[in-house]
């Protein structure tokens, strides 16, 4: 298999390539990340007035929800300007699944169930970094399928598999601390 044109291959050209658009001011991504923790919250909002107006048989809380999606959608254009197909609904669930991955595993943490906690936590940041892979498009779907199949199996302790590639790129790439 050809590994030369796979761009998760070499963390550095991803690494340069995140420069690069930083350079060209494509993207805030400290001020990317931030909004996107933010959007993960809307999400959550969006889950609550739905139960609640659920729960309490009031429909007040429905014309809430509609609010908070129209803010929320508002909010995901600023980091997401150009997808296709169904990328834009893929990048919610993204960021919804990893909010409520870190809520189970803060959960799991509180309960002294440290490794359950940790492995929660990896998944959602798994998760996350995908996100950023797609919407920084490092990666698309003809990326995925170069994937070496043996790059990422249950041997590979140090996670340089896709998924870790990915985590590598988001930890070197977006600091939020840089102000």
């Amino acid at each position: 298999m050809e590994t030369n044109n796979n761009p998760i291959q070499n963390l550095n050209q991803l690494i340069e390539k995140v420069d690069e658009m930083k350079k060209q001011d494509k993207m805030d991504l400290s001020s990317d990340q931030d909004l996107s923790i933010a959007i993960m919250n809307l999400v959550s909002i969006e889950e609550h007035f739905f139960f609640t107006g659920a729960k309490t048989g009031k429909p007040e809380y429905y014309d809430l929800l509609q609010e908070v999606r129209k803010m929320r959608g508002d909010l995901l254009r600023k980091i997401i300007k150009e997808y296709e197909g169904e990328v834009w609904c893929i990048s919610k669930h993204l960021l919804a699944a990893s909010m409520r991955l870190m809520e189970v595993g803060t959960k799991q943490q509180g309960m002294g169930k440290k490794e359950e906690a940790r492995e929660l936590f990896q998944k959602a940041y798994d998760l996350y970094s995908l996100f950023w892979g797609i919407n920084m498009k490092v990666i698309g779907t003809n990326d995925v399928k170069k994937i070496d199949i043996g790059a990422v199996n249950k041997h590979d302790n140090e996670k340089k598999g896709f998924m870790g590639k990915l985590g590598e790129l988001v930890k070197k790439a977006i600091d939020c601390c840089i102000e």
